[in-house]
C-alpha cells in the first residue's frame, strides 16, 4: 500500500507543479513574445522558438532513454495538435501582438474556458455543471470589465488583432479537447518534442512564403536574446510539457483555467516592464477572473 500511496502523493504534487507552471510561466510569455516581436518577424520568431525547443526536448528524451518510436497515427495526431496549439494558436497570436498590448492579448485568451465548455457540449454532449457555469459567467464578466476600457485600444489595427486573437483562442480550445482524447506517444516529452518540431517546420514554411527577413541571433538586442531563451526553456519545454501532461490527467476545462490566471500575470508584467495600462478597473476585473477559476476548478468531474 505504501508504494501506491507515495505514487499518489507524487502524482498530486506533479499536478500542482504543472498547474503553477502553466499559470505563472505562460502568463509571463505574453511579455517575452511582445518584446521579441517588436524586433523579429512573428513566424520567424515562432519557428526558431519551437524548432530549438523541440530539438532540446528530443535530446532530453534520448538522455532519459525514453522511446522515440511513434506510430503513423500518433504522428498524425501530433501534427494536428501542433497546428491547433503552436502553428495557429500561438504563431498567429504572436503575429497579432504587433497590434495589441501583451496584457490585453492575455485578457482575450481568458475566454478559452468558455470555448472549451461549449466544444465539450457540442462534441460529447457533456452537460454543463452549475459551478462551471458560475465560473464562466464570472470570467466573462471580468472580461467585460477589462475590454470595456477605452485605454486598451491603442491603434486602428487593434480590432484586427483582437479578431485574430479570438480565432487563436478557438484553435487552442479545440486542440485541448482533441489532445485529451487523441492517441499520442505515452512520453509527454516525446509528444511535446514532436509537436514542436512539426510546428517549427510549418512556421518556417510560412515565414519563407511571406518573405519575412531572417537575422542571426548575434544581431538581436540583449532583451530579445533573453526573451527568446526564456520562451524556449520555460515557455516551451517546461510549461508546454506540463500542459500536455495535465490534459491527460485532469479535465480540459480545468486546464483551460490557465487562461484566467495568465492575464493577471501578464497585466502586471506588461505594466511593470512595458508601461502598459493598469487601471483600478483592471485590478478589480482580475479579481473577478480568479474567482471564476475557483468555481471551475472546484467542480466535480463526471
Amino acid at each position: 500500500m505504501k508504494p501506491k500511496l507515495n505514487t499518489l502523493k507524487n502524482s498530486k504534487l506533479l499536478i500542482v507543479l504543472s498547474f503553477i507552471s502553466i499559470y505563472v510561466i505562460w502568463g509571463s510569455t505574453y511579455l517575452f513574445n511582445k518584446v521579441a516581436v517588436t524586433e523579429l518577424p512573428p513566424f520567424f520568431l515562432a519557428s526558431i522558438r519551437f524548432s530549438v525547443a523541440g530539438i532540446l526536448m528530443i535530446l532530453i528524451a534520448i538522455i532519459l532513454k525514453q522511446p522515440l518510436k511513434i506510430s503513423r497515427k500518433q504522428f498524425f495526431n501530433s501534427a494536428i495538435a501542433s497546428f491547433f496549439f503552436l502553428v495557429y494558436g500561438n504563431g498567429v497570436f504572436v503575429w497579432a501582438l504587433r497590434y495589441v498590448d501583451s496584457g490585453f492579448g492575455a485578457l482575450l485568451a481568458s475566454t478559452q474556458p468558455l470555448f472549451v465548455l461549449f466544444l465539450l457540449r457540442l462534441i460529447d454532449r457533456k452537460p454543463f455543471q452549475r459551478k462551471s457555469m458560475i465560473g464562466v459567467a464570472l470570467g466573462m464578466f471580468g472580461m467585460y470589465l477589462l475590454v470595456s476600457q477605452k485605454e486598451l485600444v491603442t491603434s486602428e489595427d487593434t480590432l484586427l488583432g483582437i479578431f485574430m486573437m479570438l480565432t487563436c483562442v478557438l484553435s487552442w480550445s479545440f486542440g485541448s479537447v482533441f489532445v485529451s482524447k487523441a492517441n499520442l506517444p505515452k512520453s509527454f516529452m516525446v509528444s511535446t518534442g514532436y509537436q514542436m518540431l512539426v510546428a517549427g517546420f510549418i512556421l518556417f514554411i510560412l515565414s519563407v512564403s511571406t518573405n519575412e527577413s531572417w537575422s542571426s541571433p548575434l544581431n538581436w538586442s540583449n532583451e530579445v536574446q533573453l526573451s527568446m531563451l526564456l520562451l524556449i526553456v520555460f515557455g516551451g519545454i517546461i510549461a508546454f510539457t506540463a500542459f500536455n501532461y495535465l490534459l491527460k490527467v485532469v479535465s480540459p476545462e480545468k486546464v483551460s483555467t490557465s487562461a484566467y490566471v495568465n492575464p493577471v500575470i501578464a497585466l502586471f508584467m506588461g505594466w511593470y516592464f512595458l508601461d502598459e495600462n493598469l487601471t483600478t478597473q483592471s485590478i478589480i476585473a482580475s479579481s473577478v477572473l480568479l474567482t471564476g477559476v475557483y468555481f471551475i476548478t472546484s467542480r466535480k468531474r463526471r
